[in-house]
């Protein structure tokens, strides 16, 4: 079993892909992301599978992603929102060195607008956005190694402070 070098969590617009891939690149590592995991599954995007097959059957995929990534990838895994949600997906994160991406809702409409095609943010993103917080954000603590604040910083900041929470070192250190 391989296992990632870091796994990457928070709400949309905390920056796990564009600091998940700063990350691999400066471990010289892969990238993995299980949102594009499941749309590859899926053979279309994320807002399709919610319209076509409904949000059970897009978590049953994405916990199938997330536990492929957890034992098959041995570079950074980044996760979708959501995918704490489940008790299998929690309990795979606990043995594995977890960063919680937190954001605050100004720095996460600024990046990904909130108007962008996410499913669970389609109605009074605001509001669903702190609402999705309040449900996600002590899940994503139980499972986090660390938490990074993201407020203010770029994706650069962002992956130097990662790598001092887990105290990883680069190949040019």
């Amino acid at each position: 079993m391989t296992i990632p070098v870091v796994v990457l969590v928070g709400p949309p617009g905390s920056g796990k892909s564009t600091v998940g891939r700063a990350l691999a690149e400066r471990l010289g590592v892969a990238f993995r992301d299980t949102d594009a995991d499941i749309e590859a599954l899926a053979g279309k995007p994320i807002p399709e599978i919610f319209i076509d097959e409904g949000e059970p059957h897009f978590r049953e995929l994405e916990v199938r992603a997330v536990r492929a990534g957890a034992t098959e990838h041995g570079g950074v895994l980044a996760l979708g929102g959501g995918a704490v949600m489940a008790e299998a997906t929690r309990a795979l994160l606990r043995e594995l060195p977890v960063v919680f991406l937190e954001v605050p809702l100004a720095d996460a409409v600024k990046r990904v607008g909130l108007d962008a095609p996410r499913p669970l943010l389609a109605v009074n993103p605001r509001a669903r956005w702190r609402e999705l917080m309040e449900a996600r954000r002590p899940l994503y603590l139980e499972v986090a190694t660390a938490v990074v604040d993201t407020a203010g910083r770029t994706p650069e900041q962002v992956a130097d402070a990662v790598l001092e929470a887990l105290e990883l070192k680069t190949p040019h250190d």
